[in-house]
């Protein structure tokens, strides 16, 4: 059965492309968090780098409204251990203030598990907020562990960085 095939009469789920721009895409994006000025270059540039490094964003299309409803991505870490295996994860879940109550979210997270599976992914991680716990405990995520977070600010520059912090030159 194809992705298509499972989602409600009227929408599609399939990869993001460079014409979601144009159906509101980064509106929805906008919806979880700050995405900031982004012009259709810049999207398209963006959107070209990404794939390049595997990502892959999922978006549901309301074909009827020609409108991005709901989106979700998942990024793949390669590992050196578990013989070298792969980690994905998942980021910018959201679904429409709208469309929120048609399982559009579940629907979104079985593509992004379905597309780990294929890439032979040995377990999928991603961060959300508490309130969120219960949605992605029913799609078979469990709580583990801790996240942590380093916050980076618009203006510190390396050399305040390096200032108060033990920092061994490298060739990065």
């Amino acid at each position: 059965m194809s992705l298509k095939d499972r989602c409600f009469e009227g929408c599609e789920v399939r990869r993001l492309e460079g014409e979601d721009y144009e159906k509101g895409f980064l509106d929805l994006l906008g919806q979880l968090t700050e995405v900031g000025v982004v012009g259709k270059s810049d999207f398209e540039k963006q959107l070209a780098k990404r794939e390049a490094m595997g990502m892959v964003s999922v978006v549901i299309e309301d074909v009827v409204l020609r409108k991005v409803v709901a989106t979700g991505s998942i990024l793949f870490e390669e590992k050196f251990t578990r013989s070298c295996g792969k980690v994905g994860h998942i980021e910018d879940i959201v679904v429409s203030k709208d469309h929120r109550g048609g399982k559009l979210g579940a629907r979104i997270m079985n593509a992004l598990q379905e597309i780990a599976l294929m890439a032979n992914c040995y377990k999928i991680i991603l961060d959300c907020s508490e309130a969120n716990q219960a949605f992605y405990e029913k799609q078979g995520f469990i709580r583990k562990e801790v996240q942590m977070r380093y916050d980076i600010s618009k203006n510190l520059t390396l050399e305040e960085f390096r200032k108060g912090n033990v920092f061994v030159q490298a060739a990065w």
